[in-house]
């Protein structure tokens, strides 16, 4: 499924990608392509991404082939899922001590729809932390 997604495979790629998109949010999972949980995540991604093209715009990045945003967000987990706006990191309260990052996959289709409902709808009224819409039950300790 992984294929059906763009891919970013350097700094220089995540850095444009993180500049020139504009008045949508933009979704980064770091992970690897053969990892069987970024596979299960980009199967979700991939399904939602036409659905949200309006909304978001969604790119894989190698975390073997981006070491510096590896290290830059924390990436010990794959696969991590970072949210931008405009060029700045949207941060989500999920219940846990790290707003940057949403590690592991999403339950369903419908809990990503509804995490980038309220990160675009946070991000439009000039919100940098938004509250995270997933059961608390389908989030990752």
């Amino acid at each position: 499924m992984s294929f059906l997604l763009p891919k970013l495979t350097s700094k220089k790629e995540v850095d444009q990608a993180i500049k020139s998109t504009a008045e949508k949010v933009l979704v980064l999972r770091f992970g690897r392509d053969e990892d069987p949980v970024c596979l299960q995540l980009d199967d979700i991604l991939s399904k939602t991404s036409s659905d949200l093209s309006k909304m978001a715009a969604i790119y894989l990045v190698d975390v073997d082939q981006t070491a510096v945003y590896t290290q830059y967000f924390d990436i010990s987990y794959i696969p991590s899922t970072v949210f931008f706006f405009n060029g700045q990191h949207m941060k989500v309260d999920y219940g846990s001590p790290d707003h940057t990052k949403f590690v592991g996959s999403f339950k369903t289709k419908q809990d990503f729809i509804d995490l980038i409902e309220v990160i675009y709808r946070g991000a439009m009224r000039g919100k940098l932390i938004v509250q995270s819409p997933i059961d608390p039950k389908n989030i990752l300790k």
